[in-house]
Protein backbone atom coordinates (compact mmCIF):
# COMPACT_ATOMS: atom_id res chain seq x y z
CA UNK A 1 0.00 0.00 0.00
CA UNK A 2 1.06 3.38 -1.02
CA UNK A 3 1.92 5.44 1.96
CA UNK A 4 0.59 9.53 1.58
CA UNK A 5 2.65 11.93 2.59
CA UNK A 6 1.08 15.54 3.22
CA UNK A 7 3.23 18.29 1.94
CA UNK A 8 2.65 22.12 3.59
CA UNK A 9 3.77 25.35 2.64
CA UNK A 10 6.71 25.35 5.29
CA UNK A 11 7.59 22.23 3.56
CA UNK A 12 7.90 23.85 0.61
CA UNK A 13 9.93 26.54 1.80
CA UNK A 14 12.38 24.47 3.48
CA UNK A 15 13.24 22.93 0.48
CA UNK A 16 13.48 26.18 -1.36
CA UNK A 17 16.42 27.04 1.80
CA UNK A 18 17.56 23.71 0.58
CA UNK A 19 18.33 24.01 -2.74
CA UNK A 20 19.74 27.23 -1.77
CA UNK A 21 17.22 28.91 -4.25
CA UNK A 22 16.45 31.82 -1.77
CA UNK A 23 18.69 34.38 -3.59
CA UNK A 24 16.77 33.70 -7.02
CA UNK A 25 13.25 33.51 -5.28
CA UNK A 26 14.20 36.91 -3.34
CA UNK A 27 15.55 39.10 -6.78
CA UNK A 28 12.16 37.53 -8.35
CA UNK A 29 10.18 39.13 -5.72
CA UNK A 30 11.94 42.04 -5.88
CA UNK A 31 11.67 42.78 -9.68
CA UNK A 32 7.72 42.20 -9.35
CA UNK A 33 7.79 44.87 -6.47
CA UNK A 34 10.19 47.08 -8.55
CA UNK A 35 8.21 46.90 -11.87
CA UNK A 36 4.79 46.85 -10.04
CA UNK A 37 6.40 50.20 -8.40
CA UNK A 38 7.75 51.82 -11.23
CA UNK A 39 4.05 50.91 -13.25
CA UNK A 40 1.91 52.71 -10.71
CA UNK A 41 4.06 56.26 -10.86
CA UNK A 42 3.97 55.91 -14.43
CA UNK A 43 -0.35 55.98 -14.56
CA UNK A 44 0.29 52.86 -16.77
CA UNK A 45 -3.46 51.27 -16.79
CA UNK A 46 -3.77 47.49 -17.96
CA UNK A 47 -7.51 46.46 -19.39
CA UNK A 48 -9.48 44.27 -19.50
CA UNK A 49 -9.24 42.97 -23.03
CA UNK A 50 -5.43 43.16 -22.38
CA UNK A 51 -5.75 40.76 -19.99
CA UNK A 52 -8.18 38.49 -21.50
CA UNK A 53 -5.57 38.23 -24.65
CA UNK A 54 -2.85 37.48 -22.08
CA UNK A 55 -4.58 34.69 -20.69
CA UNK A 56 -5.36 33.33 -23.91
CA UNK A 57 -1.87 33.23 -25.08
CA UNK A 58 -0.33 31.57 -21.82
CA UNK A 59 -2.61 28.95 -22.09
CA UNK A 60 -1.78 28.33 -25.84
CA UNK A 61 1.59 28.31 -25.05
CA UNK A 62 0.63 25.81 -22.54
CA UNK A 63 -1.51 23.82 -24.40
CA UNK A 64 -4.31 23.82 -22.27
CA UNK A 65 -6.99 23.72 -24.81
CA UNK A 66 -10.07 23.14 -22.09
CA UNK A 67 -11.31 24.59 -19.09
CA UNK A 68 -10.68 21.38 -16.97
CA UNK A 69 -7.13 21.30 -18.63
CA UNK A 70 -6.39 24.77 -17.14
CA UNK A 71 -8.16 23.96 -13.59
CA UNK A 72 -5.56 20.70 -13.76
CA UNK A 73 -2.47 23.00 -14.80
CA UNK A 74 -3.38 25.76 -11.76
CA UNK A 75 -3.84 22.75 -9.38
CA UNK A 76 -0.35 21.11 -10.35
CA UNK A 77 1.32 24.16 -9.83
CA UNK A 78 -0.92 25.67 -6.64
CA UNK A 79 -2.61 28.39 -8.28
CA UNK A 80 -5.61 30.21 -7.55
CA UNK A 81 -7.69 31.35 -10.06
CA UNK A 82 -6.59 35.05 -8.25
CA UNK A 83 -2.89 33.82 -8.75
CA UNK A 84 -3.00 33.10 -12.22
CA UNK A 85 -5.05 36.53 -12.55
CA UNK A 86 -2.28 38.32 -10.65
CA UNK A 87 0.37 36.52 -12.84
CA UNK A 88 -1.13 37.82 -16.11
CA UNK A 89 -1.53 40.88 -14.87
CA UNK A 90 1.63 41.56 -14.07
CA UNK A 91 2.91 40.04 -17.81
CA UNK A 92 1.26 42.24 -19.17
CA UNK A 93 2.07 45.38 -17.06
CA UNK A 94 5.54 44.61 -17.43
CA UNK A 95 5.16 44.79 -21.37
CA UNK A 96 3.35 48.12 -21.17
CA UNK A 97 6.07 49.27 -18.90
CA UNK A 98 8.82 48.32 -21.14
CA UNK A 99 6.75 50.14 -24.01
CA UNK A 100 6.25 53.13 -22.06
CA UNK A 101 10.02 53.48 -20.98
CA UNK A 102 11.70 52.09 -24.25
CA UNK A 103 9.33 52.04 -27.05
CA UNK A 104 10.65 55.47 -28.59
CA UNK A 105 14.39 54.13 -27.76
CA UNK A 106 14.43 51.17 -30.23
CA UNK A 107 15.20 53.05 -33.09
CA UNK A 108 18.76 54.93 -31.75
CA UNK A 109 19.79 51.95 -29.95
CA UNK A 110 19.25 49.67 -33.40
CA UNK A 111 21.32 52.55 -35.20
CA UNK A 112 23.98 52.63 -32.39
CA UNK A 113 24.25 48.38 -31.35
CA UNK A 114 23.33 47.33 -35.38
CA UNK A 115 26.70 45.37 -35.30
CA UNK A 116 25.66 43.71 -32.11
CA UNK A 117 22.46 42.38 -34.34
CA UNK A 118 24.23 41.13 -37.24
CA UNK A 119 24.40 37.16 -38.01
CA UNK A 120 26.34 35.07 -40.15
CA UNK A 121 25.46 31.66 -41.10
CA UNK A 122 28.90 29.18 -40.70
CA UNK A 123 29.94 25.64 -40.47
CA UNK A 124 32.68 24.84 -37.73
CA UNK A 125 35.22 22.20 -37.07
CA UNK A 126 36.80 22.75 -33.96
CA UNK A 127 40.70 21.00 -33.74
CA UNK A 128 43.06 20.20 -30.94
CA UNK A 129 46.37 20.48 -33.09
CA UNK A 130 47.14 23.71 -34.75
CA UNK A 131 49.11 22.31 -37.83
CA UNK A 132 46.35 19.86 -38.77
CA UNK A 133 43.98 22.60 -38.87
CA UNK A 134 46.51 25.21 -41.29
CA UNK A 135 47.25 21.68 -43.23
CA UNK A 136 43.45 21.12 -44.06
CA UNK A 137 43.15 24.91 -44.75
CA UNK A 138 45.21 24.81 -47.26
CA UNK A 139 43.30 21.59 -48.61
CA UNK A 140 40.16 22.97 -48.57
CA UNK A 141 41.77 26.33 -50.30
CA UNK A 142 43.52 23.93 -53.41
CA UNK A 143 40.18 22.25 -53.49
CA UNK A 144 41.84 18.81 -52.47
CA UNK A 145 39.40 18.54 -49.88
CA UNK A 146 35.68 20.24 -49.47
CA UNK A 147 34.61 21.44 -45.55
CA UNK A 148 31.96 18.63 -45.37
CA UNK A 149 34.99 16.04 -46.07
CA UNK A 150 36.54 17.38 -43.10
CA UNK A 151 33.77 17.70 -40.75
CA UNK A 152 33.32 13.62 -41.53
CA UNK A 153 36.54 13.27 -40.58
CA UNK A 154 36.99 15.48 -37.59
CA UNK A 155 33.89 15.93 -35.56
CA UNK A 156 33.27 13.53 -32.65
CA UNK A 157 29.33 14.90 -32.22
CA UNK A 158 27.37 12.60 -34.29
CA UNK A 159 24.40 15.11 -35.11
CA UNK A 160 27.00 17.89 -35.88
CA UNK A 161 28.72 15.57 -38.14
CA UNK A 162 25.69 14.29 -40.17
CA UNK A 163 24.96 18.11 -40.60
CA UNK A 164 28.68 19.03 -41.85
CA UNK A 165 29.64 21.14 -39.35
CA UNK A 166 26.37 23.35 -39.44
CA UNK A 167 26.42 26.20 -36.68
CA UNK A 168 23.23 27.64 -38.19
CA UNK A 169 22.71 31.69 -38.34
CA UNK A 170 25.04 32.88 -35.43
CA UNK A 171 24.88 36.29 -33.73
CA UNK A 172 27.88 38.28 -33.12
CA UNK A 173 27.21 38.10 -29.68
CA UNK A 174 27.08 34.78 -29.27
CA UNK A 175 31.33 34.17 -31.01
CA UNK A 176 34.55 34.88 -28.99
CA UNK A 177 35.71 38.42 -30.28
CA UNK A 178 38.46 36.89 -31.88
CA UNK A 179 36.04 34.55 -33.68
CA UNK A 180 33.36 37.39 -34.04
CA UNK A 181 36.16 39.87 -35.49
CA UNK A 182 37.45 37.49 -38.66
CA UNK A 183 33.50 36.16 -39.00
CA UNK A 184 32.30 39.27 -39.56
CA UNK A 185 35.51 40.85 -41.73
CA UNK A 186 34.85 38.24 -43.81
CA UNK A 187 33.74 38.23 -47.38
CA UNK A 188 30.91 35.05 -48.24
CA UNK A 189 31.38 32.49 -48.87
CA UNK A 190 34.93 32.60 -47.54
CA UNK A 191 37.19 29.71 -45.56
CA UNK A 192 38.93 31.79 -42.39
CA UNK A 193 42.29 30.69 -41.56
CA UNK A 194 42.40 28.77 -38.25
CA UNK A 195 42.01 30.64 -35.43
CA UNK A 196 43.20 29.93 -31.75
CA UNK A 197 40.71 29.71 -29.07
CA UNK A 198 40.14 28.22 -25.67
CA UNK A 199 38.45 25.34 -26.81
CA UNK A 200 40.15 24.40 -29.76
CA UNK A 201 41.57 25.65 -32.61
CA UNK A 202 38.56 26.87 -35.10
CA UNK A 203 38.59 26.33 -38.82
CA UNK A 204 35.19 28.16 -39.75
CA UNK A 205 33.19 28.29 -43.31
CA UNK A 206 31.47 31.47 -43.68
CA UNK A 207 28.60 30.99 -45.58
CA UNK A 208 26.71 34.30 -45.82
CA UNK A 209 26.66 36.97 -43.34
CA UNK A 210 23.41 38.33 -42.51
CA UNK A 211 22.81 42.10 -41.86
CA UNK A 212 20.10 43.00 -38.98
CA UNK A 213 16.92 44.35 -40.12
CA UNK A 214 14.67 46.46 -37.28
CA UNK A 215 11.97 43.88 -38.17
CA UNK A 216 8.92 43.46 -35.22
CA UNK A 217 11.27 40.42 -34.24
CA UNK A 218 13.96 42.36 -33.61
CA UNK A 219 11.90 45.46 -32.07
CA UNK A 220 10.66 42.94 -29.77
CA UNK A 221 14.31 41.52 -28.62
CA UNK A 222 15.63 45.07 -28.27
CA UNK A 223 12.77 46.24 -26.20
CA UNK A 224 13.25 43.18 -23.77
CA UNK A 225 16.95 43.79 -23.47
CA UNK A 226 16.21 47.08 -22.90
CA UNK A 227 14.28 46.70 -20.26
CA UNK A 228 16.15 43.67 -18.36
CA UNK A 229 18.97 45.98 -18.36
CA UNK A 230 16.68 49.12 -16.59
CA UNK A 231 15.35 45.83 -13.81
CA UNK A 232 18.70 44.74 -13.17
CA UNK A 233 20.04 47.95 -12.41
CA UNK A 234 16.75 48.88 -10.41
CA UNK A 235 16.94 45.87 -8.06
CA UNK A 236 20.71 46.41 -7.95
CA UNK A 237 20.01 49.77 -6.05
CA UNK A 238 17.42 47.94 -4.15
CA UNK A 239 18.47 47.36 -0.15
CA UNK A 240 16.50 44.05 0.54
CA UNK A 241 15.77 43.17 3.94
CA UNK A 242 14.91 39.44 4.16
CA UNK A 243 12.91 38.22 7.32
CA UNK A 244 14.28 34.98 8.54
CA UNK A 245 11.83 32.74 10.55
CA UNK A 246 13.92 30.93 12.85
Amino acid sequence: MSQAITISAQDILQQVKLSCQIPSIVEQIVTRKVVKDAAAEAGIKVEDEELQQAADQIRLISKLKTADETWEWLNKNCLSLDDFEEMVYTNVMSGKLAQHLFGDKIEPWFVEHQLDYAGAVIYEVVLDDEDLAMELFYALQEGEMNFFEIAQQYIEDTELRRCGGYRGVVGRTEMKPEISAAVFAAKAPQILKPIVGAKGVHLIWVEEVIKPQLDEKLRYQILSDLFKLWVKQQVEEVEVLVYKDR
